[in-house]
Formats: structure tokens, sequence, C-alpha cells
């Protein structure tokens, strides 16, 4: 059985990797264009070239993860979602296949995701230009006497203002382990202790523009698969809850947006949610639960 799995998995992956090299091959020309005609209505129409494209890619991994498993998917939360709003999208972080997750929920549903990047991943091969293709925001440490984190991220915020987009902020800043959570001293059973500072920036720069923020939970009754476990066909069943929140004003931007009255009123408000978050978690974790519920 493990061998067959394994054979699985292994097809699988050259078929995702295939699919990278698909889409990369069919985005160089946009991309170029792009790159070397900086005027607004061109980058429009290849912006608009460039995500269906994107929305291609991901269809055909969800093909890859139906083909190779029979995952039990319970999704909840996505009625009154529309492809024309603007939407901060907020979800906990486990394992590298909540990315995949993430997209198989939303796809089709809201416009396409875009996530915060280490600035250092913009070299990845292949993948990394894609990325910059598709305006995903690369957040670069900021240096002593020059620009901070936060001014970086403003900055990459900026090119949102042109068209609606979904932005994802993973709060917890990384995965989540039982090792970095104990380090942390973490006061939720499930959950790392979130940072605000993404998610700041991002209500500073488009609080105006954003419809909601969807507050994602996503849960592995059956335990945590790694991105090789989906590939295997072995991730039995996933949860996802999608709650829909309004920005609250005093953080939807204007002119307090820098202040620290600002920060820690987001601060507060990642808190609640996350103290919310930390008690569904336990729910949908709990071993009697009956699955469906």
């Amino acid at each position: 059985m493990r061998i067959v799995q394994s054979l699985k998995g292994a097809v699988a992956s050259f078929a995702v990797g295939l699919n990278v090299v698909v889409i990369f091959a069919a985005m160089i020309p946009f991309s170029l264009v792009k790159l070397l005609v900086p005027v607004r209505p061109v980058r429009r129409v290849c912006d608009r070239a460039l995500t269906a494209i994107a929305i291609q890619w991901v269809a055909f991994n969800d093909l890859i993860i139906a083909a190779v498993g029979n995952t039990r998917w319970d999704v909840q939360g996505l009625e009154g979602l529309h492809r024309q709003g603007w939407y901060l999208v907020s979800a906990n972080h486990q394992t590298w296949a909540d990315i995949l997750v993430l997209q198989r929920t939303f796809r089709g549903r809201i416009l396409f995701l875009k996530f915060f990047l280490k600035a250092e991943l913009i070299w990845v091969p292949v993948i990394g230009l894609a990325w910059w293709a598709l305006d995903f925001p690369f957040m670069k440490r900021g240096k002593k006497g020059g620009r901070s984190d936060l001014e970086t991220t403003r900055i990459a915020c900026e090119k949102f203002k042109l068209i609606p987009t979904s932005v994802i902020n993973f709060v917890e800043g990384t995965r989540f382990t039982k090792a970095k959570h104990a380090r942390q001293g973490s006061p939720y059973k499930h959950l790392l202790k979130p940072r605000a500072g993404g998610m700041a920036v991002a209500l500073a720069t488009l609080g105006e523009d954003f419809e909601a923020l969807l507050d994602v939970t996503i849960a592995y009754p059956r335990g945590t698969p790694t991105f090789w476990d989906l590939m295997c066909g072995r991730m039995a069943e996933v949860v996802v809850r999608v709650r829909s929140r309004p920005i609250p004003p005093n953080l939807a931007g204007g002119e307090k947006a820098n202040g620290p009255e600002f920060r820690s009123g987001v601060q507060a408000w990642i808190a609640e949610m996350w103290a919310d978050k930390d008690r569904e978690l336990g729910e949908l974790l709990a071993p009697d639960r009956p699955p469906g519920d």
C-alpha cells in the first residue's frame, strides 16, 4: 500500500511541477510586456491575462488533488461571496497544504488570492517570476536607518489600489508546530500568537476598499497532512469554516492609520478573532465530533 501511495505521490508531484512549468511558459509573454511597457492600460490587460492563466493553474491543481485521493471536504460559510469584491483573508496556518486548500475553497468564489511573501522568495526558480508578474506583495526586512518593515509592506500593498483584489495574510507568521507553540508560550491551545503588523498595514493602505475580512479556520481532524501526504492522497478530511467579518470603521484606514492607537486597535481585533478561532478549532478537532458537524 505504501509503495502504491508513494508512486501516486511521485506522479502527482510531477504533474504539479509540470503544471507550474506550462503555466510559467504561458505567462512569459504577458510578463515581459508588463515589464517593458509600464503603462497603466497595458498593465491592466496583462494583469487580466495573467490572472486568468493563474486561475487555470489552480483548477488543474484541484483536479490532481481530486484524482489522487478521496478527501472528505467539509466547507461552510461561502454564501454571499462574489468575484467583484475586495477581501482581506486571514487564516490559521499549519502546513503547506493550507495554500492549496484555500485556493480550492475560494476558486470561483472570490478574486484570485494573493499572499504576502518574503522578499527572498522572488528568487525561487520559475515560480518566483510568476509571483512577481501576478503582483504578489514581497515584504523586505527593513534595515537600520532605512525603510521599516511596515513601510516596505505598505509599498507592496499600494499596487493593489488599481483593481479589486483578495489579499491573504497568515497572521501567525509561520506554520504551527508544537515546538513553536511551546517556545512562544502561546495562550492559545491550537494557535501561535498572532502578529498585527502585516494586517495593520493592509488595513491602513486598503481598509476603505475591503468589503470584509474573511476569517478562515482550517482543521484536519484526522491529522495535519504534509504536502507529500496531500500528493499521496493521504489527506483524509479537511474542515474549512469561513466567517465574513465587517471591517470596524476605526480600522478602515484614514488619517489615524499610522498612530499607535490604530495598531493597538488592530491587535485587539485580531486577539478577539483568535480567541474565537481557538475555541472553534477545539470543537472541530474534538475526538467525539461526528463527521460533518
